[in-house]
């Protein structure tokens, strides 16, 4: 699964989320390895960087600036689904690694 030059927005979320409708994810691959920047909504600025497995599976880790000023961590877990009209939509489990520690759930679609 190739994810390079393909752009998410968020779509479902858990309230523990600070990703939006508003979010663009913007990505980028070379070999197995992914990066994307994104920004909206109650984000200013973030990262990530991963690693794609052979089923287009994700691990990755994340890093942003939201709205408050804070910088915050985590990590995400995302299974790809191919929709009917070939786009990808991403089934995230993701757990923030500051602040509160806390685990959510995010769908993201491609556009």
């Amino acid at each position: 699964m190739r994810y390079h030059n393909r752009k998410f927005r968020s779509v479902s979320n858990t309230k523990n989320s600070e990703t939006s409708a508003d979010t663009i994810f913007e990505y980028s691959q070379e070999g197995n390895i992914l990066t994307a920047q994104y920004q909206g909504g109650e984000i200013i600025k973030g990262h990530l960087i991963g690693l794609v497995d052979d089923q287009g599976y994700i691990n990755m880790r994340y890093h942003q600036i939201n709205r408050k000023g804070e910088l915050m961590t985590g990590k995400c877990h995302s299974r790809p689904e191919i929709l009917s009209n070939g786009k990808i939509r991403l089934h995230e489990i993701w757990e923030w690694t500051s602040g509160d520690f806390s685990k959510g759930n995010s769908i993201l679609e491609e556009l």
